[in-house]
């Protein structure tokens, strides 16, 4: 199991929703915490509240993940401050829903720069130097949309498929390096990602991001290689895409995402 007392973990999307609640989480367990966001205000109130609940080191790194130059940057600052990241969670992402062609390029360009990426160059970043010391962890975010194409988030389902076979991938790789790689799964999950989203989901259809964390460590500290931290309805949908022909299972996508009231946007 991992030993989470004393090691450091860096999360992204720190400031809200899944990411604030793995940053209460593992400083629970003694984490000292990079915590990396836009919302410096956000970040510096919970960097401190956490120091101060379960007194542990916690950073916060206001950066711009949409800046390809930003996971360069946050790795040369830890070095210069002799940080050594034990425990990556790539957890910020974007999403945009309603039809491709009414968002502008700029706009679907920068959730594949931030779920994409970014993702690969912090894993590349501070993997190598887990890999080298023979020890350390990687939680990608992914999501439920991973498993198939999904019209009216076409842009976000696609890029969630990379983290989920880049995840499959990379604990392939890493496998007897003493680093363990995960993709989870999530499915809708009561956050702020819905926010100034129009939709006819409710409260009750969403997971808790607390029980989304819990179940993801949970399936992290199993060594489990992909996690379906959500409810089971969630997890048996992403069977049909292993048993369907693909065009059904577009068309079946696009039936869920119009009754969700995403194609509206």
């Amino acid at each position: 199991m991992f030993s989470y007392r004393g090691s450091t973990a860096l999360i992204t999307g720190a400031s809200k929703g899944l990411g604030k609640v793995f940053a209460k989480t593992l400083a629970s367990r003694g984490m000292n915490l990079v915590l990396v966001a836009r919302s410096a205000n956000a970040l510096t109130a919970l960097a401190g509240d956490l120091g101060d609940r379960y007194g542990v080191l916690c950073i916060p790194l206001s950066v711009d993940l949409g800046d390809p130059g930003t996971p360069v940057s946050i790795h040369q600052e830890l070095n210069r401050r002799g940080i050594q990241v034990d425990l990556l969670i790539n957890n910020a992402g974007l999403g945009l829903s309603g039809n491709f062609l009414s968002h502008d390029l700029k706009s679907e360009q920068l959730a594949i720069q931030v779920n994409v990426q970014t993702v690969a160059a912090l894993a590349h970043l501070f993997g190598q130097g887990m890999a080298d010391r023979g020890i350390g962890g990687i939680i990608n975010v992914a999501s439920n949309a991973s498993f198939q194409p999904l019209p009216h988030m076409a842009t976000y389902a696609a890029t969630k498929a990379f983290v989920l076979s880049f995840s499959e991938a990379l604990q392939f790789e890493l496998a007897g390096t003493g680093v363990h790689v995960m993709a989870a799964c999530p499915g809708p999950t009561a956050t702020s990602f819905f926010d100034g989203i129009l939709t006819n989901l409710t409260p009750s259809d969403m997971d808790s991001p607390e029980s989304v964390v819990h179940r993801t460590l949970k399936a992290f500290d199993r060594r489990k290689a992909v996690a379906y931290p959500g409810r089971a309805s969630v997890r048996a949908a992403t069977w049909l895409s292993r048993m369907l022909p693909r065009a059904l299972i577009v068309r079946l996508a696009a039936m869920a995402s119009r009754k969700m009231g995403l194609h509206t946007q």
